[in-house]
């Protein structure tokens, strides 16, 4: 991972408080004005419109820098539709999530040709993302999304079955109950923006999907917050 520091100058704040209040937003499903009533119990009178510009100065690059870390190539990749301006493709299955914006929720549903290389570039911004290909390609069964692999990656693993997929259509849960807090996104680039930092916060937070222990689950946790500060470069 890149260690260049994170600029704080020019902010009277310190870069702990900076960071504590991002990572509130972002990590947990609080408002503004929750997350600056955090901070003034413990003593920290900010509004929650400097807290707003926080997170639109300083989320983008903590999230870069986490999405630096390299993907395993044992990875499986999870890809869904979705028809609202939400995520538009994940993946899961224990593999680093990337989610992207669609703002076609009231446009005509494109044809199979078109649909078949939009599905073939989201693949491609996807593996750009990734930096790798994953082992194995997971969706549901629309078939412009084997079109679309034999394009990018013909040499992937390609399942298609209905009940393959759940992880990611549950993925998008959390997400949906943020945007209902919030009570929805003024523009595209507003969701994109949210989105990006969330899907990058809550990838290293969340445990991947399997049977573990609770003590494994708390040094994942312990080194998800260390990595964190890392990121943040806060001590």
């Amino acid at each position: 991972m890149n260690t260049a520091t994170v600029s704080y100058k020019r902010h009277r704040f310190p870069p702990q408080i900076i960071a504590h209040a991002v990572w509130l937003y972002y990590r947990f499903p609080l408002s503004l004005r929750l997350v600056k009533e955090m901070l003034l119990e413990r003593g920290i009178v900010v509004s929650y419109e400097t807290i707003r510009r926080w997170g639109i100065k300083f989320g983008p690059d903590y999230a870069r820098r986490l999405r630096r870390k390299q993907h395993s190539r044992n990875d499986v990749g999870t890809w869904t539709r979705s028809s609202s301006p939400s995520p538009a493709g994940n993946t899961g299955c224990g593999a680093p999530s990337t989610r992207m914006a669609c703002a076609r929720r009231d446009r005509p549903e494109p044809s199979q040709h078109q649909s078949g290389q939009a599905l073939a570039d989201l693949l491609t911004r996807l593996l750009k993302k990734q930096g790798v290909a994953p082992k194995r390609m997971i969706t549901d069964k629309l078939r412009s999304y084997g079109a679309a692999r034999r394009q990018v990656m013909p040499g992937v693993e390609h399942r298609s079955h209905k009940g393959l997929n759940n992880r990611a259509e549950n993925a998008h849960v959390p997400l949906r109950k943020r945007e209902r807090m919030m009570q929805g996104f003024r523009s595209p680039g507003a969701l994109q923006r949210f989105v990006s930092i969330f899907s990058a916060l809550r990838n290293l937070f969340v445990p991947p999907r399997s049977k573990r222990s609770a003590l494994a689950t708390h040094i994942h946790r312990l080194q998800a917050m260390a990595e964190w500060k890392a990121v943040a470069v806060v001590s």
